[in-house]
């Protein structure tokens, strides 16, 4: 996911897709840990992800209340 895709997202829809990758990445974890995740870049890819989104959110809310 590109950074410009999330910054034309809604707060709330950005809140709703952390949830979801977060989520996913635990997911991925279990099956890492059993032994059935074929592609363990997958993981890396999506904490990543979730890192960008965060760091979207938090510019937001700092605009708005500097603004």
């Amino acid at each position: 996911m590109k950074a410009g895709e999330i910054r034309d997202m809604s707060l709330e829809e950005m809140n709703q897709k952390k949830a979801e990758l977060q989520e996913a990445y635990f997911n991925l974890r279990f099956q890492h840990e059993t032994g059935q995740l074929e592609n363990p870049n997958v993981m890396s890819k999506t904490r990543r992800d979730i890192a960008r989104i965060e760091t979207i959110i938090k510019e937001k809310q700092t605009t708005q209340g500097n603004s």
